[in-house]
């Protein structure tokens, strides 16, 4: 099984007009997801390789059944089309968009929630269910199905690590890319649990990073009631306090926000933290 998404998600792209909307919309078809339209305003009725353009994503949903949008807009226009996703019969919004404002991503976050709406990102790589479906730019070719679940700040460290898991013969049930921002959607703890409800996922990764307090939510969430198989790599151990490195959310402000402080809350409930992200496979056989 997996999270999230499956062989029966129907896609919207908003922004599918756009260069990186159509590149990324036609390599999602390819690979079998369903995406039965996208949304540019001022563009309805167009078509990009058959696929439907509409004017709004209430009647993009509405005409399509879609139950999930992917996002693909510059970051002026992205708090517009995370809130028009939010209150349209979709139940899946991933935002792709990275430079969304602080300020204007938690009030998206809230608008988001009390809508009921699952928000992945923003500045995120998306997810992937490996044979299933995939949303957003994480090259599928790397992926491999099987039971391991693969939650990450980082697309680029998702990389590596997916690449080494499938390597190693060591298929992925899900895999979400969090975002690097210091707002995001969905954090590791409530991954975690979804996880742990999956009877596909037999075993979890977790990548993180300095900064941001997701890391110490996750091994306080394992350590009450996560039962699965898990290793973890944490980035940013050589980073100097104070400087942001890459991520926006990836900023030292607090003693329980460094690499180490992170990799000792895991070690102390018993989850092994590699060095290496080509050192997961053999701490998940080990764990």
């Amino acid at each position: 099984m997996s999270i999230l998404i499956d062989e029966n998600t129907r896609v919207i792209v908003q922004g599918i007009t756009g260069r990186d909307g159509s590149f990324h919309a036609r390599a999602m078809r390819e690979y079998g997801t369903k995406v039965v339209g996208g949304v540019t305003p001022g563009k309805g009725g167009a078509q990009i390789d058959s696929i439907p353009v509409f004017e709004t994503m209430a009647q993009a949903a509405r005409e399509t059944g879609a139950n999930a949008s992917v996002i693909f807009v510059p970051a002026k226009f992205a708090t517009a089309a995370i809130r028009e996703a939010a209150e349209s019969p979709v139940e899946l919004i991933v935002c792709i968009t990275e430079g969304i404002p602080v300020q204007e991503m938690i009030a998206n976050y809230h608008f988001a929630r009390s809508r009921n709406k699952r928000l992945i990102g923003p500045n995120c790589p998306g997810l992937i269910s490996p044979g299933k479906c995939k949303i957003g730019i994480m090259p599928a070719h790397i992926h491999k199905g099987g039971p391991v679940g693969v939650i990450s700040r980082s697309g680029t460290l998702t990389y590596e690590v997916v690449y080494n898991l499938t390597k190693s013969g060591m298929g992925q049930s899900t895999c979400v890319g969090i975002g690097g921002d210091p707002v995001i959607g969905t954090g590791f703890a409530e991954l975690l649990e979804m996880f742990q409800r999956d009877p596909g996922t037999e075993s979890v990764v977790l990548i993180g990073e300095i900064g941001g307090g997701e890391e110490g939510e996750a091994a306080a969430y394992m350590s009450r009631n996560f039962s699965k198989k898990a290793a973890v790599f944490i980035s940013g151990r050589t980073a100097p306090p104070g400087r942001r490195m890459g991520h926006a959310g990836a900023i030292i402000s607090g003693s329980d926000e460094t690499a180490e402080s992170k990799t000792r809350a895991f070690m102390d409930i018993g989850v092994p933290v590699v060095d290496r992200p080509d050192q997961i496979p053999d701490a998940l056989r080990g764990a």
